[in-house]
């Protein structure tokens, strides 16, 4: 039994007019949730046309030409703007009949080509319960034809199973959602021995140091530890029906744990640092779940995945805007200050789910809706665009400015030192103890 995708109506009229503008085929992006029982797709966005496509000769249609690397690129970008809960569900492709015979094909391998894509950024990695079948949705331009099949991302030798494609109106007007700030402190050391210090690898391994604290928080819903596997909504007053807009919205605070567990054993490690990066600000993350009776676990892994998801992000934005303005670089140790991009939240019509978008001070608004546009398909009236938080920042704190070849050797020399001292810890505590007693038995006989 194939899995069975339940669709916003709304989709189905947007696929069509895509069928009508199709030369010789138009590719896209599934945007959704998974659960156990079944999967929701709210969006479906093309994948936005290269400027040469325009200036190519007119020939027969192939699907080699096909852009994968365009398509993953966009796949990476639009999942920065997918808060909590949602993802990338799959691919489609809008073709015309002499493309039918190879389009599953090239459709499975842009399932794995984007995975692989997305995957690489994450600072989670999927559960072994979770659901990792991807849809490939192809539809035939002249007959309209509709073909759902899915493959396992994490089998590369997953072949296709069929699955249900299903449209519902008002899919997402009675979502849940579920809210939290989160205050962010985050020091990461720069070690002196780090090739070229480079600000970028060491901020992605402060993080997903830090990602990992926030696997093992304490989650209060609504002020109340709740039991992984009880209903979201149990001991709640549920909303009457699902075709009225409507936003059920739980507050979350997170409480980071202070210490580790007793039977955990901790190890003092001493580094020799050229320098440091801190992050500091206050983080608005958000998450939405269905509302087909969804656990608490599958509602608080939500909003984990965000905000690991949104602050990665923003730092990897930052050193994009980095390097396209100032150069490559950039990336290593000159700067010392920096403003992270704030979040922003924008309405999807006829739903209670917002998607997300990030912006730094200087961006005017016409530049975030041209971005909707571009990446989502989708008009946003600057109204609608609603800044949720403060500034976040960067701190640089390079303990000199420059290192001197000297210098340099000085901190290497005493990192070597540091590691023979954390290795002979041992010989040398009980050196001393022996020097201590002989010191001790000399005063006396004196």
């Amino acid at each position: 039994m194939g899995r069975t995708y339940l669709v916003e109506e709304g989709i189905g009229q947007y696929l069509a007019e895509l069928s009508t503008k199709v030369k010789p085929y138009v590719t896209g992006l599934l945007i959704g949730q998974c659960s156990p029982q079944r999967d929701y797709v709210i969006r479906a966005v093309r994948t936005p046309p290269k400027e040469q496509q325009q200036e190519e000769s007119v020939g027969p249609p192939k699907l080699a030409s096909l852009d994968e690397e365009w398509i993953t690129t966009h796949a990476s970008q639009v999942s920065r703007m997918l808060p909590g809960g949602l993802l990338v569900l799959g691919v489609f492709m809008v073709a015309t009949p002499e493309l039918a015979k190879d389009g599953q094909n090239t459709l499975r391998k842009l399932i794995f080509s984007v995975e692989k894509s997305l995957s690489k950024r994450r600072l989670w990695k999927l559960a072994e319960e979770e659901v990792s079948d991807r849809a490939a949705l192809q539809i035939c331009s002249a007959t309209k034809k509709v073909v759902c099949r899915t493959y396992d991302v994490q089998d590369p030798k997953s072949s296709a199973k069929p699955a249900d494609w299903k449209y519902q109106s008002s899919l997402t007007a009675s979502w849940l959602a579920l809210g939290c700030t989160v205050n962010v402190n985050i020091h990461i050391p720069l070690l002196a021995t780090s090739p070229n210090r480079d600000l970028e690898k060491n901020t992605k391994n402060g993080l997903n140091r830090w990602s990992k604290q926030i696997e093992d928080s304490v989650f209060l819903i609504n002020g109340q530890v709740k039991d992984e596997d009880t209903e979201l909504l149990e001991g709640q007053k549920k909303l009457r029906g699902n075709t009225q807009l409507g936003t059920q919205f739980s507050d979350v605070k997170v409480l980071t744990q202070l210490c580790q567990g007793a039977s955990a054993r901790s190890t003092a490690t001493v580094q020799v640092c050229s320098g440091s990066i801190n992050l500091r600000g206050a983080v608005k993350c958000r998450a939405y779940v269905h509302n087909n009776k969804p656990k608490v676990k599958e509602a608080i892994q939500a909003l984990k995945r965000d905000i690991i998801n949104t602050l990665n992000d923003r730092c990897e934005i930052l050193f994009e805007d980095l390097i396209l303005n100032e150069g490559p670089q950039k990336k290593n140790f000159e700067r010392e200050y920096h403003v992270l991009p704030q979040r922003l939240f924008v309405p999807v019509a006829g739903s209670s789910v917002m998607l997300s978008d990030y912006k730094f001070g200087d961006e005017a608004a016409g530049e975030i809706q041209e971005r909707f546009v571009e990446m989502l398909d989708q008009p946003v009236q600057a109204e609608d665009i609603h800044i949720a938080e403060d500034i976040s920042t960067v701190d640089i704190c390079p303990l000199t400015d420059s290192l001197s070849d000297t210098q340099q050797a000085q901190l290497t020399k005493a990192t070597l030192l540091l590691k023979l001292q954390q290795n002979m810890g041992l010989v040398v505590a009980a050196a001393v103890a022996v020097l201590a007693s002989i010191f001790s038995f000399s005063y006396f006989s004196d």
